[in-house]
């Protein structure tokens, strides 16, 4: 029965294939015939799927243009908007200077010279607004129609008039001088001018603050690059328009009255160093020590000798020590002239760095000697080194609707922007003056300054720059690209790094190592150069003292010597 049932079935198929009839249940033939019938509508699938993500792509690209634009225009609101309100702030002041001229001068003078006395105001108050702009641009003496004169009685304030007006008459005698000097002069004696509120708040005697001069030198002479407006003085402060890659001078025009010293915390050697040195200006150079609090703490639980040392005790009296010290001292390394420049939100006055950490830079003067050194710098003249800072702003996408925006932090070394504790790559868009620059992807990206080349920026790759060269340095942390290489922008530059909103993580940034601050999707920050630079004091000059560091400090290029192996002569 076997047999015929095979045979049968043979015959069946045979016959089958034989009339041109396949059978279509067999399981071979269905999943072909499946797959056939599916192909195309696959195929079409991916073409639709591939269009749709390119129309995403484009309307993403869209929406990132838009969120930039605003960004970009309410950051350039809040500009304007404190510009204007320095105007009105200052065109205030000058009104209410003028009605209280009117009004003391109305008080003093009889109803017969009432006439005159206003036809002489409508004549002295444009002078005041020409006083007040011939003032900022050639520095000269400050507060002679102040609201201490207006309050004085009459015969003391005429005569303080008639002071300051022959210091001005003296002044404006020299100012061709100046030009013929190649220097740049600072004429301001600025006097105790704070108001009654100010003296609240600060309690502390001080004496005037001093003058000073800063002129360009080139190899130990001055240069005839004067006609570069780049240095200028606002109330004896320095501000910058331009960096100068001239060696500068300063020099002393009245001797230094106020030193504020910073030191490094928890160090013993710091500590007794400090009382020696504040011992030694107290009676060797008769000056006003400025400490801070934890430092005079610290020097009266030593003796009660040290209650001559004044200190500050709330933000309000910080923002005021630009007006009262003359000469920055720090003890320690490069973190602690950090922490001093942080101290000053405008600007700052020279800094007299002394190394007692373990690695430094900026700190050329070593404290072993710090009598002689101490005793040039306030004797003068001697070379500074201007070391810039960037001034950043965090522009947050949550308040981009509102007009809300925080306040700038100023950094002396570095802005560093990483991925914090995510796993993933960061994911950041970079722009220069509004120019699309690159997206970086790894783990972040480095804004330095040149004086903090040889910091976070040389270990992450970047070269090491000369603090006088103008540029910001634009520095990545492990890209995920072979190609992707440091760069150095120019100082005018404005630079935007936005956390796009396709990111797959946060960001973070940290402004010198603190304050570390988290971005989110849209958020964004914008850096340029800040006006008020960190003077610093060299001990030779800025190429010496920049040189001795690297080598000092890295070793730079310190190898053993190659012998010489030469074939001898016959």
């Amino acid at each position: 029965m076997a047999p015929s049932k095979i045979n049968s079935n043979n015959n069946a198929s045979a016959s089958s294939q034989e009339n041109g009839f396949v059978d279509s249940l067999s399981p071979k033939n269905s999943e072909k015939a499946v797959q056939e019938m599916i192909k195309p509508l696959v195929q079409g699938t991916d073409d639709h799927l591939i269009e749709f993500s390119e129309v995403m792509r484009t309307v993403t690209k869209a929406l990132r243009q838009v969120a930039e634009g605003k960004a970009s225009a309410k950051a350039e609101a809040a500009e304007w908007k404190r510009k204007y309100e320095i105007e009105r702030e200052r065109y205030m002041n000058l009104e209410n200077r003028g009605n209280k001229i009117c009004a003391k001068l109305g008080s003093c003078c009889t109803q017969a010279c009432t006439n005159i006395s206003r036809g002489f105001l409508s004549i002295i108050l444009p002078c005041l607004v020409f006083w007040d702009i011939w003032k900022e641009c050639h520095g000269q003496v400050s507060g002679v129609l102040s609201e201490e004169h207006v309050s004085e009685p009459n015969s003391q304030r005429l005569e303080n008039l008639a002071n300051h007006l022959s210091i001005s008459k003296n002044a404006g005698n020299t100012s061709e001088d100046v030009c013929g000097n190649n220097g740049i002069f600072s004429h301001e004696v600025l006097l105790d001018g704070e108001t009654k509120g100010d003296s609240k708040v600060m309690q502390c005697n001080f004496k005037s603050k001093a003058s000073f001069k800063l002129s360009w030198c080139c190899n130990g002479e001055k240069s005839d690059q004067h006609k570069h407006d780049i240095v200028s003085f606002d109330k004896g402060n320095i501000t910058t328009a331009q960096r100068s890659s001239k060696q500068i001078s300063l020099k002393w025009e009245s001797p230094p009255q106020t030193v504020l010293i910073m030191t490094k915390p928890n160090s013993t050697a710091v500590r007794i160093l400090c009382a020696d040195m504040v011992r030694w200006l107290r009676d060797q150079k008769h000056m006003t020590i400025l400490v801070e609090p934890r430092v005079k703490s610290e020097l009266l639980a030593e003796s009660s000798f040290y209650n001559f040392v004044q200190t500050w005790t709330n933000e309000k009296e910080i923002l005021l020590l630009h007006m009262k010290v003359d000469l920055l001292v720090t003890l320690g390394g490069d973190g602690t002239v950090l922490w001093a420049a942080s101290m000053f939100k405008g600007p700052v006055p020279p800094v007299v760095p002394f190394s007692l950490g373990s690695l430094g830079f900026m700190t050329p003067f070593y404290s072993e000697n710090f009598r002689d050194c101490l005793a040039a710098i306030l004797r003068g003249p001697f070379n500074i080194t201007l070391r810039h800072r960037l001034q950043c702003h965090v522009i947050r996408d949550a308040t981009r609707n509102q007009h809300h925006t925080e306040g700038a932090i100023l950094v002396l070394n570095e802005v560093t922007i990483d991925r914090g504790i995510s796993s993933f790559l960061t994911n950041l868009e970079c722009y220069c003056d509004n120019a699309f620059v690159t997206c970086v992807q790894g783990d972040g990206l480095i804004l330095s300054t040149t004086s903090g080349s040889t910091a976070y920026s040389l270990a992450a790759g970047g070269s090491m720059v000369h603090p006088q060269v103008p540029g910001i340095l634009f520095t990545p942390i492990c890209p995920h690209s072979l190609s992707f290489r440091p760069l150095i922008l120019p100082e005018h530059v404005t630079l935007r790094v936005l956390v796009p909103l396709n990111s797959r993580s946060n960001a973070w940034v940290s402004f010198d190592g603190k304050d570390r601050k988290e971005l989110v999707p849209g958020d964004a920050l914008v850096c340029s150069m800040a006006s008020w630079p960190v003077s610093t004091a060299c001990q030779v000059d800025s190429t010496n003292d920049f040189l001795r560091s690297i080598h000092d400090g890295l070793h730079w290029n310190v190898r053993k010597t190659q012998s010489f192996d030469s074939p001898r002569d016959a």
